[in-house]
């Protein structure tokens, strides 16, 4: 039997970033089946995001990290998907970002991704992070130069097309 992984909780000002629950699937499935999904690769099925849901527990177990629910601290309504990433056929090491209906300009990305990019650097010792946006994504272009990132040329992977990757400032100069 292969034990579950340890998600570690992080609390922000304003934010809990913690293990998904059945209960955020109904949030997690909503964004992924709106137009808003279309700037990573969507709209899905219903399926195929329990099938991704259930992927963000499983890369905690193969790689040590993954994405977190992101949790208004108060309520522990889920607003949106950060953390470290890195999918199969990825360059490098991602800090990933999704937010959910009604979370968007309200600052949960930018202090989401400055908290998992503390534990990238802290806590697993990442000496470097890109973020992969697509070009048509001018909201996470603009939280990419929030956090201090630069592009830093491009990608393009065989299943989800091309990427811009911005380059995340370094462990010792990277705000928090």
């Amino acid at each position: 039997m292969t034990a579950l992984p340890s998600i570690p909780v992080l609390e922000t000002e304003h934010l809990r970033l913690r293990a998904p629950m059945l209960s955020d699937f109904g949030a997690y499935a909503a964004f992924r089946a709106s137009e808003r999904s279309r700037i990573v690769g969507g709209p899905y099925s219903e399926w195929s995001s329990f099938s991704d849901f259930s992927a963000m527990i499983g890369h905690w177990a193969l790689r040590g990290f993954g994405r977190w629910m992101v949790a208004d601290r108060t309520s522990d309504a889920p607003l949106g998907v950060v953390g470290p990433f890195m999918p199969y056929g990825w360059p490098e090491p991602e800090i990933a970002w999704t937010v959910f209906d009604g979370a968007e300009g309200r600052g949960v990305a930018h202090e989401a991704a400055l908290a998992a990019r503390s534990f990238a650097y802290q806590t697993l010792g990442w000496k470097t992070a890109i973020s992969m946006i697509v070009a048509e994504n001018t909201r996470s272009q603009a939280l990419a130069r929030r956090l201090g990132a630069t592009p830093d040329g491009t990608f393009r992977h065989a299943e989800f097309g091309d990427f811009t990757i911005w380059r995340h400032p370094g462990p010792e100069e990277a705000p928090r």
